[in-house]
């Protein structure tokens, strides 16, 4: 039998794509550096120690040559530090790579699409072509019509001899119209994120870095906000993300509704929506006079009735609440029950494991539905 004639399966052992050097190390760096909330000199500190242990080097290409190449390729700088040392941080170069990162690990099956890419049922003046064609009608836009078409069916109607083309003759390309989403994303940052040697911050700065991604590379007009609440709440910025710590406080979830709601009442998009991060129970409001009421036994009935309050305000303005709730407590879960019963929104109990997408999911959903 002639060798050239056989087929069939040809087995061999799997090979790795090649990466170089610095890409095996960056990759790395970039996970560190987000657990460290953007502390350079102890990413590499935790680099070395795996280093030492997984022989993630040679001789030829070291934790210095490595560190000599972020600065070279513009990862980092050198900086003066507070309290007037000299120092190194990182750049926002480095800041979009972590993002991009993050977005691929969560969610990697997403690619970059054109602008908007959020289609709604109706028909009319819109960014994206169905591929439908009908007649000019008065009122249509000018950047709407085919030409193509129009000249073809100036040729049939009027015949090729001496081109003529008249109002009758225009079509016009149908396109949908393009949804738009205003989204606020609440993270606590309460003392409990990191409590019992369980690192719950870095999971949520990962999904809120890689929503932003997301959001600024496949969905441009939509609009992202941030803001974290602990016995306050205030807004950061995405470039902020890696930085982000978590502080000795308690859970005014009150502050936070509050505050995400007077963002999204300044948005013009029809469909806003709040996802809210959290692990523990709200144990704090802000008082009329400027001082806290506090309470971290059990659920303060006080302090609950205010978050329903502010539940039921947000259903009024027609922005739903998806809750996203790290803590497996029934009296928690109870909380949060009630919680998204006054909002008619939804909530989610989940561990640390499959946050990310299934915010992704979350979002994607209500991108296809009217939220108002």
């Amino acid at each position: 039998m002639n060798k050239a004639n056989k087929s069939g399966f040809y087995f061999k052992n799997y090979e790795a794509p090649y990466e170089s050097p610095f890409d095996k190390l960056f990759t790395i760096f970039k996970e560190l550096i987000t657990h460290t909330s953007g502390d350079f000199d102890e990413a590499i500190d935790w680099l070395r120690q795996l280093d030492v242990e997984y022989k993630l080097t040679t001789p030829d290409y070291t934790i210095n040559d490595f560190i000599e190449d972020l600065k070279r390729k513009g990862y980092i700088r050198e900086e003066i530090k507070p309290d007037g040392t000299g120092g190194v941080g990182i750049t926002s170069k480095t800041e979009r790579a972590i993002r991009q990162a993050a977005l691929d690990q969560i969610f990697g099956n997403l690619k970059k699409a054109s602008s908007g890419n959020h289609k709604s049922k109706h028909t009319g003046k819109g960014d994206e072509q169905t591929g439908d064609f009908r007649e000019f009608h008065f009122g249509d836009s000018v950047e709407q019509i085919s030409l193509t078409e129009s000249l073809k069916n100036a040729q049939v109607n009027n015949g090729v001899g001496e081109f003529t083309l008249t109002e009758r003759d225009l079509i016009v390309e149908e396109s949908h119209h393009k949804s738009q989403m205003s989204t606020v994303l609440m993270i606590d940052i309460s003392h409990s994120m990191i409590l019992y040697g369980e690192d719950r911050i870095t999971p949520a700065k990962k999904v809120a870095m890689a929503l932003a991604e997301l959001i600024t590379t496949r969905y441009p007009k939509d609009t992202l906000d941030i803001l974290v609440f602990g016995n306050d709440a205030w807004t950061i910025k995405i470039k902020d993300l890696p930085y982000l710590q978590v502080g000795p406080y308690h859970t005014n979830t009150v502050a936070g509704l509050q505050l995400a709601m007077d963002i999204l009442r300044r948005k013009r998009n029809t469909n806003k929506q709040i996802f809210m991060i959290t692990d523990g129970k709200p144990s704090c409001v802000r008082e009329k006079n400027g001082e806290y009421y506090m309470n971290s036994n059990g659920l303060d009935q006080y302090i609950v009735d205010k978050c329903y309050n502010q539940a039921a305000q947000a259903r009024k303005l027609h922005i739903p609440i998806t809750t996203f709730m790290i803590a497996k407590d029934p009296y928690l879960q109870q909380f949060v029950n009630h919680f998204t019963e006054a909002n008619q929104g939804k909530a989610f109990y989940t561990g640390l494991k499959g946050l990310g997408e299934m915010i992704f999911q979350d979002y994607e959903a209500n991108r296809k539905k009217k939220l108002r």
